[in-house]
């Protein structure tokens, strides 16, 4: 039975589409089944695991099976990497956050069916950056979350807002709803800022910090451009270790 992960933050270009797509690769290597989930309109997802240009039909989209208008199972494609699928995302998928809330909060969670999540070990969604419905469906079908944070000063303000948004969230829609942990990215180690922001985490957020420590480097930054993770970009550099660390970590935090 599928773990569902949304990773989230309501800022933007702090990591996310980076993690989902490489944490998703790292959990397939170690043998995992992981569906990825492009719930963000810019389809960046899509974009990073080379899926874009291999769509053959622009209808059958994560937007669809929140729709309605087609089961989950014809929305997900199979990627170049065994144990991996997508559900991909384009620009339409933005039209969902014109809906009135209003019955809307279920519609992801009511599209993965029980036999789609016997079909998976993770389900992990990229959201969207900031906190409009579509991350609020994200949320709402999540057993867990990760946080992303930029070892930036102001990325720690932005936490505290986000840790208080999920609170509001578990009280009033789903209280199983859980933070899984927090990952710290973009971290300089000759950076004294990184240093610091990553001292002021472990004091304030102690057990929730992830020990695996997502670093600042090219390489992760021109994966994307080649369509691969970084395992199949540069499977020895420092970022491909930082995410098989973190995929290790996760499994041992969920006793798997």
């Amino acid at each position: 039975m599928a773990i569902i992960i949304s990773v989230t933050n309501q800022k933007g270009g702090v990591g996310k589409t980076t993690t989902v797509v490489n944490l998703s690769a790292a959990l397939a290597h170690l043998g995992k089944k992981v569906l990825m989930i492009d719930f963000d309109p810019q389809g960046h997802t899509t974009e990073h695991i080379g899926a874009k240009n291999i769509i053959d039909d622009p209808t059958k989209t994560i937007l669809e099976a929140i729709n309605g208008q087609r089961n989950l199972a014809s929305c997900i494609i199979a990627t170049y990497l065994p144990n991996l699928w997508l559900s991909p995302a384009n620009l339409r998928l933005g039209q969902f956050n014109q809906h009135n809330p209003v019955g809307k909060q279920f519609a992801l969670k009511n599209s993965i069916t029980q036999e789609d999540r016997q079909k998976f070990d993770f389900i992990i969604i990229d959201c969207q950056p900031s906190l409009s419905l579509l991350t609020l469906n994200a949320l709402t079908a999540s057993d867990k979350v990760v946080l992303p944070v930029q070892a930036e000063y102001l990325a720690l303000d932005g936490l505290t807002q986000l840790i208080l948004t999920l609170k509001e969230v578990k009280q009033k829609l789903h209280p199983n709803l859980s933070i899984l942990g927090i990952l710290l990215t973009m971290f300089d180690r000759r950076n004294n800022l990184s240093t610091e922001v990553k001292n002021e985490l472990e004091k304030n957020f102690g057990p929730d910090l992830f020990k695996a420590i997502i670093p600042r480097a090219v390489r992760l930054a021109e994966a994307p451009s080649f369509g691969k993770s970084i395992f199949e970009y540069d499977p020895r550099s420092e970022g491909a270790l930082a995410y098989y660390t973190l995929a290790r970590e996760i499994l041992e935090r969920l006793g798997m």
